[in-house]
């Protein structure tokens, strides 16, 4: 990042002669991110101008409504920009690294190190300080996350990568790390592209994927929205009810949804305490599992919209995306690894994670479903914070967004990364090297130094490896923890 700064002395350049060329004996690596983890770029169709809409701290929720809010076209099965004159893209600088290693790459995010938006940052920095080399052993992929993961435009630069990488390292196959829904993409990937995945993988790390859904999180995302930073941080960053009005058209989302047809150990629900009317007392449970909770998003977005230009667009739950979805359930589930690629799993565990959901209460119970909408978590119920946005109303356009307060969701939580459950993200189906739980939390798995050792130690750059985990039948393993300070909750 800040390496180069004029100072070049003997002993370091012939340090980094040594660690390129013990780059060139390794097989080369590529990092694929999930949801949110790579930077997006608005470019103007006819001058080529780009904006930074994915992450920003500055700007963030007036750039993203303008650029980033879309529409699903079902004919297409793509997501477009509101805006019809600019196109989101992410970048390629520095072999596609640059997309996923600091979310917000402006120069004033890097001084003051804000580690909020550092996402692969600290892996990249590892496998280079172990000999990999950015352009011949080192390469990453980020995508448009609002797209399906299994959209022809992913998987197509997907397959341009690999052979890059493969062709880049003189022919050597390549060795994947993936996080999050970056593992659902290579999974399509697996089961539409078989052959192309065998001849270009060696192996395939995947960290935190939500094989099986991701319940709690999503289930709630697509109600009341997602939000990625919070604390004081959360008032220069993209709001809970802005990115909602992302999400739901969507199609990764949808594909995130839980898996009706895995043998959960206990179904996931949505739970809904509801008073049918005004006029009656009496006060009802409503439960919904995976296959009825439809019905409940049907009804509670029935009225969803936002304007855009000052122009009102009806954003409902999408049944044309959900079909969408399904199909790709159908893609994932159908994915058979070839026998020639050896496959790892890392997954996050020791932290609560949302499963269910409950809206309302007994003695606060919801009339009208689509009040769940607005039963969203702020972080403006103090009046110093509301003075210090007062003070930034350039950087927030619609300060009713944070005070929207209903009664706050209420969740039941199982054992995972605070996301992603432990039971989804280590169901994968395949024959795994090692299936490995690591005490660390969703986000925080890209920076787990006991992750990095097994990273060392599955690629083969860890000379003095204790443990040899060569074995396709490898019972689970659980790491013991390093103590670390958490700041706040975590991407997906």
């Amino acid at each position: 990042m800040f390496g180069e700064c004029g100072l070049r002395l003997p002993c370091l350049g012939r340090g980094r002669r040594r660690a390129a060329a013990a780059g060139k004996e390794l097989e080369p690596v590529l990092l694929v991110s999930g949801i949110g983890g790579s930077v997006l770029n608005a470019r103007n169709k006819k001058t080529g101008r780009k904006i930074c809409v994915w992450v920003r701290i500055l700007l963030a929720n007036l750039e993203f409504k303008k650029y980033a809010w879309s529409i699903y076209n079902p004919e297409t099965g793509y997501v477009e920009s509101l805006d019809p004159d600019y196109e989101l893209v992410v970048p390629e600088d520095d072999y596609g690294l640059h997309a996923i290693d600091i979310l917000d790459p402006s120069w004033w995010a890097k001084c003051l190190h804000l580690t909020e938006v550092y996402h692969f940052h600290d892996m990249i920095d590892m496998l280079v300080e172990c000999g990999y080399e950015k352009g011949t052993t080192l390469f990453g992929y980020g995508y448009d996350f609002r797209q399906s993961n299994r959209i022809d435009k992913a998987l197509d630069d997907l397959r341009v990568k690999l052979e890059s990488a493969y062709k880049a390292s003189g022919g050597k196959k390549v060795n994947i790390i993936s996080h999050s829904m970056g593992g659902l993409l290579l999974r399509c990937f697996i089961s539409l592209y078989n052959d192309v995945f065998a001849k270009y993988v060696n192996k395939w790390i995947c960290i935190a994927c939500p094989f099986q859904g991701a319940p709690g999180c999503i289930n709630d995302s697509l109600l009341t929205g997602l939000q990625f930073v919070y604390g004081f941080e959360s008032f220069f960053f993209v709001s809970r009810w802005t990115m909602h009005q992302l999400l739901i058209e969507c199609p990764s989302i949808y594909e995130m949804l839980p898996n009706p047809d895995f043998n959960w150990k206990q179904q996931p629900v949505i739970q809904v305490w509801r008073k049918p009317s005004e006029d009656n007392e009496a006060v009802e449970l409503d439960v919904y599992d995976s296959t009825q909770c439809i019905s409940l998003f049907e009804e509670a977005l029935r009225d969803n919209e936002l304007t855009y230009n000052g122009k009102s667009i009806a954003l409902p739950f999408n049944f044309s995306i959900f079909k969408w979805a399904a199909d790709t359930r159908q893609i994932l589930d159908n994915a058979q690894l070839p026998s020639s690629v050896g496959f790892y799993n890392i997954y996050g565990t020791s932290f609560d994670t949302p499963y269910d959901v409950c809206y309302g209460s007994e003695t606060s119970p919801i009339t009208d479903l689509s009040e769940i909408c607005h039963t969203m978590v702020s972080d403006t119920s103090s009046l110093y914070n509301l003075c210090i946005l007062m003070l930034f109303q350039s950087l927030i356009v619609e300060i009713s967004e944070f005070l929207m307060v209903g009664s706050q969701p209420q969740y039941t939580y199982v054992d995972g990364d605070g996301t992603v459950p432990a039971e989804s993200a280590k169901a994968d189906g395949f024959a795994a090297v090692a299936r490995v739980a690591v005490k660390s939390a969703h986000r925080e798995l890209l920076k787990d130094k006991r992750v990095f050792q097994l990273l060392k130690q599955w690629l083969g750059v860890n000379e003095n490896s204790q443990h040899s985990m060569s074995s396709s039948k490898v019972m689970d393993v659980s790491i013991e923890p390093i103590p670390t300070q958490l700041s706040t909750r975590h991407l997906l």
